[in-house]
Formats: C-alpha cells, structure tokens, sequence
C-alpha cells in the first residue's frame, strides 16, 4: 500500500555496514533503484563520483531519516549477509538512545530511552512474536544477524503500528526479493576466538559461523524468491564471582559472608532458516509467504565452589584487615566448602510463518490482508551437582584466608580441590536434611543436587485486514482503516527433583568419582582457589550413580501457569501531506482501541496431610511425607484501552525539520505477574499469654492486571547538510498514568485452603499476601542527541573520513511503591553514548566503535532460570573493525575480508550491594573476541 510504505523503510543491497561497523546513528533502508541513485553523486563539472559501501548506507540514513514522519531509529545492509555482529542486538544498542544488557558476554536484550526490555515489543516483518523467555521481551540471540536484512526503532507509535510497546517497537525485517529487483548470491562465513581459553576442561575457545543468501526472480519478474541460512557454533568463556552478601561483625563491620564462584563455559549453536516468495498476481495485487526458523542450543556447564563463610559454622578470626567500616582481608577457620558441577542446557525453537497479500488500485483505493503464526518451544534443565570433603560433619574443613577488593574476593585455602581420592560426591553441608517423595523414594543425610526441568509453550494466532483510500485534496493524503486480532497463548511447567547418590543408604555415605568420569581438573586461579575436580554430572545421572527424588512440595506446584490473550485491535488513521507557506507539513493522526480478553489459571498447593509411606518414613526415622495437593483455578477478565496517537513534521528548505509527537502508550503486563497461583505458609508467633498463633504469608499473581499506560509527547529539530549528514535533537516526557507494583495485601484466612499448623496452634483471621497490583507510577523524560558528519563535507582533504554517534540523557521520577522515594527501573541508565569512526575509501575500511552506559538496576539470571536484580556497575565497550572490499575490475570483484575485535578492553560486567560499591555481588569477565572472515556477493 502507498501510504504504508511511506512509514516503513524497504530493501537496502548496499546498507550493511551500520551493523557491521556498530553504527550509532538512525539509519533507513532504500529500495534498490533509490539505492543506486544515491551512489552516484554529478559534480558541477559533470563527472559523477560513485560513492558505495558504508558511505552510501549513511546517506541513504540520512535522506531516509530526513522524509520519515515518525521518530525512527535504524540498522540495515551494507552488503547482504555481511553482519559479523554475534546477535542483531549488539547492532541495535549502538542506536541512540538504546543500549543492551549482556549475557555470557552477548547483548541479548534491548533496553529502550532508558526502560527495561519488558516495555518494548519486538516484531518480524511488522508481525507479532514469541519469545523465548519468561515474558514478552524478546531475546535477540534467537535472531540471526545475517538472516535479518533490517532493523526499524519505532520511538513513537501511530495507530496503524499494531502489537507498539510503551518504550518503543522493534520491527526486525527480512528481504522481499521482488523489491530487491535482480538476481543475488551471497555467502559469508567467519572464525570466531575468545582469548580467556579453555575454561573448563572440554570446552572450546575456537568457533565458527557460515551464512548463505539467494535472491532471485522469475517469469518476468512476475514471482521473486529469497532464501537464507545461518549457522553459528561458537563458544563463550565466563570467570564469575559471586558474593551471598555482607553483614556485619560484632564489631559493626561488613564482612563476605559467603561465595559462590565458578568458571563457565558456553557452547552455543543456532540454525536459522528463513525464505519470501513473492507473487505479483496482477499489477495491483502482490502476495507474498514469509517463513523463518531458528534452533537454538545453549550448552553451559559451571564449575567452582561454595564457600559457607561468616553465614556458617566457620569463624572468622581475629586478625583482620579493616577499612573504613569494611573487611578487606582476614582468615575464616573451619570452612566447609560445598563443590559445584552445575549443568545448564537451554533449548529453544521458534517457528513463525506469515502470508501478506496487498491490492494497490489505480483509483486511490487500497487493501490488504495478513495471517501470521508463531510458536516457540523451550526446554531449560538445570542441573546441580555437590562434592567436597564428606557428608555434614564428615570429613575435612579448611582455613581460608580471603583479600575483598573491587573485583570481588580472592581466597588461600589450604585443601586441594583438585584432588579426586579426598573430594567425594556428597552433600558436604547436609542442605535440604531427609527428603522423603511420596512415593516413599529418599534422599538421607542432604541433597546431592537439584534437577530442574522447565517447560514453556508459547504460540500467537494474528490476523489483520486493512483498507485505504487516497485523497487528492491538500491536506490530508489519505486515510487507513484496519482490524487486527491476536490470540496468544503461554505456558510454564516446571520439572523438580532432588538428585541423591543411589549408593548413600544410611545418610552417611560419599563416593568418589568413577574413574572413567574423571576429566581432570579446571583451574579458578583467577580466585585464589586452584584446580578443582571435574566431571559432568549428566553422565553420572545416566549411569545410575545418581537417582532422582520428586520434589512434591507446594512452592513447585504454583510455578505452574497457563495465561491466553485475546486482542481485537481496530484503528483509523489519517495521513497528512500539506504546504504551510514556505515549508511542507506531514503525518498522521489517528486512533486505536485495544480490546482485550485475558485469561489465567494457575493453581494453589493444599496440604492434604501426611502420607503413609512406611518403608521410607521408617528407613529414615523421619515423619512421614506431606501430601501436597494442587487447588486448580482459573480467572477471566476483559477491559479497552483507547490509544489516540498525532505524529507531524515540519520540513523547511533550509534544511531544518521540526518534529512533533504525542501518543497514549501501552505495553501489558509481565506474564509471570498475570500468573493465577498462590502460595502461602506459617509464621509462628507466640503471644504473651503464650498462646501460639500461626500468621498466613504468602504471594500470588495478579490475572486481573492492567497494561502500564502512559502519556508521551516528542519534540526533536534536526539539521540536515543536503544528503550526507545531519544533527538531531530529540526529547521527550512520558507521564505514566498506570505501572504495575507489589504490595501486600490483606485478605480473609477463611478464603484460603489451610492445613491444620498442629495441635493447639490458632491460625490468624487475616493474611497477608505481596501482589502486583496497577498503580500510578510517575514521569520519565530526556534528550537525545546524534548526527552523521562525513568530514569531506567540511573540505575535500578528508574525504573517506567521519563519525556518527550519539548521546542520551533520560531522567526517571517514578515510585514503583506508592509514597515511597522514586527509584530507578529495571534496565534505566542515565546516561546512554555510543560512536564510531570510521575511513571508507579505494576498497579499505577501518571503524572504531565505543558505547557506554551508567550504572542500572541489571536482570541476572539464578539457579533455576530465575531473574534477580542486581545494581549493575557503568560498561564501556570498545569494538573495532578494518577491512577491505575487491573493487570493480578486480578478478576478485564481490569479495569482502575483514577482521573484527570485541570488548577490547575486556569490560566486566560488575553488580554490588545498593549504596557501597565495595560489596562486590558480581564480578563477570568474559574477554576479548576476535573474527576473522569473508563474504562473496555476485
């Protein structure tokens, strides 16, 4: 459709080079007879200068970003298929005004003007998607950077943006081979290397990712076909320290109280397919099948210690070091530490299929019609592994002296961690005492691990039909009318057990590693600890040596959920084009209803009373196990939101654009808050006239939840200088009128299922559950500054040489907790930079990338996949590229080498303790990565 097109930027075959070289600026694609247009620049005297490459892809961002209507940023090609980049997340964050988080050393979540990535949407080819996580924020690295031809950053929505978010929408793009106009073959392949090395004994520090493209077209250009696959097979090394956290001494001082430190290694291997075929039926009607596919394994395992310090039996003594308040050094005598194997093995499928067919008529009217569907599959184990010197107070307790500084604490033990006669699978603290199943299955003397099985299912059915008729009036163009309809579905069963050693009958019992399991030893010098004994606990669990417990206790049973969405979403939208004296007025205003259906089941665990479970109950000399029901329930609710939207830009000849924006925003809420589950237990408080009384506590979800909704406004001027660069100004205030908080509520004891707390024992009338609940939340507003400046545009001598980049600035008063200070959001950073600098010039190419952001409350993941905030340290990343390109004649024409450095600075990624930067929670290396590769396009 015309109009439509005019929103969203098409096909660019020469654009590549913003993800590539990290660019930091809005960039746009083109359509390939623009495209060429573009490259080839008359001079007064007649003579044309060709300019390709990375330059052409900043011009053509420039002139895109100049004709654009909304507030848009932009990655996209410079060549296809030539994005080295380890996810097209790592290419968005160099955006103004975004930046990205890290896992395992990838950018694999985006955080927009200064929200978490929660409050963004994330679609393909203008389609809503699945995700493989927890909530509705979209992780990157199921998104191959060299299948997507284009990224497009909604800041501001229109009403015919279907599936915005409140933060922004990211609409990832594929290529439409029609557009692209002539026949393509692109493939690309590279080796990756991470100079931290082998971290675990097996592992690799050695990768590889290969990538193909074909374009075509046939039957007179009547049917177009694009086919793309990309292959990754890469490792990544992590050194992580991990605190428990610091209290005090008798003497008022901090002090560790306890680590858990590993080395991690990473193998992560992704297959992406995607393919468009395109059919122009007539020459109004063109209907086209996309189709995208993505495998995705990550293999973890994670070695290291426990080490239970002034939280424990051990016992600090008392010649220690002492600085203002905090203990930066001193000896803990009688530690018992507790060995980790841990497994972590994500798998996830994501499968997303669409049919678009569009009737552009030769008297002003447009349709178009639109089926989607999307699903992915994950499965996540965990799996936990214990050994050490023997079980409970068997066996040796070390002397550990330790030394805390701003990279956490370093220790000097005196045992051998490495040693496989004295380090036993076994439960050396004895957590987690007798665990008896129902089924009359034990586990005595502790748990040897834990097994954690988790299940997600996540589809979405999206249909949508749209209608315009063009005007020739003046003033307004035309006008959009459209429905859409999405029906999602998505769902968590865990799977948990406790991991015992078949051979411990008597409670007492450790043994050593099989000697065919024996893989040697890892090395956590890094910690001062040495090497330690290395195994992978997997094989030892389908070799018998290990047996699995169910885990039947009720705080299981409620991480099980189910939430459905319905959502009708009719809108109206008029689109502007008008002369206002001297300057040209354009835009859209419209509405947009989001009608809802949400539904949510879950389920409560009702204590049904002790089971008779004789052979387990007497071998153990234990009670006997609970029988933990599950109370099944399941809530409807249903609500509209109106969400009017008016985007105008103001375009001068001088060159000057004026933009303005405001706009009713919404993202729904977290899917594990809409949860229907509840879970409670006993506090026991003794009264004075000693009488016992049990007081109910608890949490839940909340199904009857409402979107986040917020007023925003946009104010951005620009300055362009003809084509080839510009400078921006951007600000904008979002006044949220609704955020989601927890708070704890009271409600009747005589509405819940309670077991009996014991004889004598009077339970409370009232209890008291944390909910999320919808509030007021408050403002949020900043500027943004970027630009593009080719240096020849200020003298000749330094044409090839320039800079783009950008700086953000975003201030939060929003108070999560009514009456309570404002705090920062999840994933806000104050300050957001990012630039690069970059020569392009006779077939060489040399960039320079830096981004940075502030301090931010940062999402890290737990045992068991759990996310837990953290307040993360700033991050300065620094990437570098150089390369060259086979020039026009050469008999190696089409081919491109290059050679790419990331994170040379080997940046950590640092968490600590709110208020004392000296308490190290996190400390996470990941080093440095090289690539070395090439791509061949004919």
């Amino acid at each position: 459709m015309a109009i439509r097109k005019t929103f969203s930027a098409t096909i660019s075959l020469s654009a590549f080079a913003v993800a590539l070289g990290s660019m930091a600026t809005p960039a746009f694609a083109q359509d390939a007879d623009t495209d060429e247009a573009t490259e080839a620049a008359e001079t007064t005297d007649g003579n044309v200068i060709i300019v390709s490459g990375y330059r052409a892809s900043l011009e053509n961002a420039v002139a895109e970003k100049r004709r654009s209507d909304l507030v848009v940023e932009s990655v996209s090609a410079e060549d296809i298929g030539k994005l080295p980049d380890a996810s097209i997340a790592e290419s968005i964050a160099r955006l103004p005004g975004l930046t990205s988080q890290r896992l395992s050393g990838r950018s694999n979540s985006i955080s927009i003007r200064g929200f978490s990535p929660d409050f963004s949407t994330t679609l393909l080819n203008g389609r809503e998607q699945t995700t493989t996580g927890d909530n509705r924020a979209v992780e990157y690295d199921q998104y191959p950077a060299e299948v997507i031809n284009q990224v497009n950053v909604y800041k501001t929505p229109m009403a015919s943006l279907v599936g915005q978010g409140l933060s922004g929408t990211v609409d990832l793009r594929t290529i439409r081979p029609l557009d692209a106009g002539k026949t393509i073959f692109s493939i690309g392949a590279r080796g990756s290397y991470a100079d931290l090395g082998k971290l675990n004994v097996e592992s690799n520090d050695m990768g590889y990712r290969v990538n193909g493209l074909i374009v075509t077209q046939f039957a007179d250009n009547k049917i177009g076909l694009s086919l793309g696959a990309s292959y990754v097979d890469e490792p990544y090394q992590i050194q992580e320290f991990n605190a428990w956290g610091y209290p005090t001494t008798g003497d008022g001082d901090f002090v560790i109280g306890g680590s858990k430190s590993y080395v991690t290694s990473t193998q992560l291997t992704r297959l992406g397919l995607n393919g468009t075929l395109q059919f122009e039926i007539s020459p109004t009607v063109t209907s086209t099948l996309d189709a995208f596919y993505s495998d995705f394994k990550d293999d973890q395992i994670k070695r290291g210690i426990e080490l239970p310090l002034y939280w424990s039996g051990a016992v600090l003594q008392p010649d220690t070091t002492v600085e203002n308040g905090f203990v930066t050094a001193g000896q803990f005598n009688g530690v018992k530490g507790v060995g980790r194997s841990d497994v972590f093995q994500r798998k996830a499928k994501l499968y997303s299929f669409g049919w678009n067919t569009e009737y552009e008529g030769d008297d002003g009217w447009n349709a178009m019609l639109d089926l989607s569907y999307s699903k992915t599959d994950r499965n996540e184990l965990s799996l936990e592994s214990n050994w050490g010197t023997g079980r409970g107070s068997i066996g040796a307790t070390d002397n550990i002296g330790f030394q805390s500084g701003p990279q956490g604490t370093v220790f000097s033990p005196m045992l051998d961690y490495g040693n496989f006669n004295t380090m036993l699978l076994t439960s050396p603290q004895g957590w987690g005492g007798n665990q008896i199943a129902p089924n009359g299955d034990s586990i005595l003397g502790g748990q040897d691990g834990y097994y954690n099985n988790r299940i997600i299912k996540d589809t979405i059915w999206q249909a949508r039909m749209e209608v315009e008729k063009e005007f020739d009036g003046n003033f307004f163009r035309s006008l959009q009318a459209g429905v859409n309809f999405t029906d999602r579905s998505k769902s968590l069963v865990p799977d948990e057990y406790f991991l015992g050693l078949v051979a411990n009958t008597d409670g007492l019992t450790s043994v050593q590693v099989p000697e065919q399991f024996r893989l040697g030893t890892t090395d956590l010098t890094y910690l001062g600890l040495g090497p330690v004994i290395s195994y992978n606990p997997l094989d030892l669990l389908d070799a018998g040596i290990y047996k699995l417990v169910p885990n039947a206790y009720g705080d299981v049973v409620v991480k099980s959920y189910s939430v459905n969405e319905k959502l009708l979403t009719p809108y109206v939208q008029l689109n502007i084009a008008s002369q206002l004296g001297g300057a040209e007025l354009t835009g859209n205003i419209g509405v947009q209803a989001a009608i809802t259906d949400q539904n949510s089941s879950g389920a409560t665990a009702v204590y049904l009373g002790q089971l008779d479970v004789p052979e387990g109950c007497a071998a153990a000399g234990e009670p006997c196990a609970p029988n933990i029901g599950a109370q099944f329930q399941k809530f409807s609710t249903s609500y509209t939101n109106w969400l009017p939207s008016l985007n105008l830009s103001l375009r001068f000849d001088s060159g000057f654009v004026v933009r303005a924006a405001a706009a009713r925003e919404i993202i729904r809420p977290r899917m594990d808050d809409m949860r229907n589950s509840l879970s409670f237990g006993y506090q026991f408080v003794t009264l004075p006239n000693g009488t016992t009384v049990a007081a109910v506590t608890g949490s839940s979800g909340n199904p009857n939840l409402r979107p986040w909704l917020a007023n925003a406004f946009d104010l951005t001027f620009e300055k362009y200088f003809g084509n080839k660069g510009y400078l921006a100004a951007q600000f904008f205030y979002k006044d949220l009128k609704s955020y989601i908080y927890n708070q704890d509520v009271v409600i009747p004891t005589s509405d819940l299922a309670l077991a009996s707390p014991g004889e004598d024992i009077v339970i409370a009338p009232t209890a008291v559950l944390n909910i999320p609940i919808n509030g007021e939340g408050g403002s949020l507003y900043g500027v943004e500054v970027a630009g593009t400046l080719p240096f020849e545009t200020f003298t000749a001598a330094l044409d090839g040489f320039g800079i783009t980049g950008g700086v953000s600035y975003t201030k939060t008063k929003i108070s999560p907790t009514p009456g309570a200070p404002s705090e920062d959001l999840p994933g806000y950073s104050k300050w957001v930079a990012n630039g690069t600098a970059f020569f392009e010039k006779w077939g060489f190419n040399a960039r320079a990338s830096i981004r940075y952001r502030s301090t931010f409350v940062g999402e890290v993941s737990g045992f068991a996949a759990n996310r837990v905030r953290r307040r993360a340290a700033p991050e300065t990343i620094i990437d570098a590229q150089i390369g060259y390109d086979f020039q026009d004649g050469s008999p190696l024409e089409g081919l491109s080498l290059f050679l790419q450095g990331q994170n040379l600075t080997d940046e950590p990624f640092v968490t600590t303790n709110p208020g004392d930067p000296r308490q190290v929670i996190d400390y996470q290396t990941y080093g440095r990565r090289f690539m070395a590769g090439f791509n061949y396009k004919f």
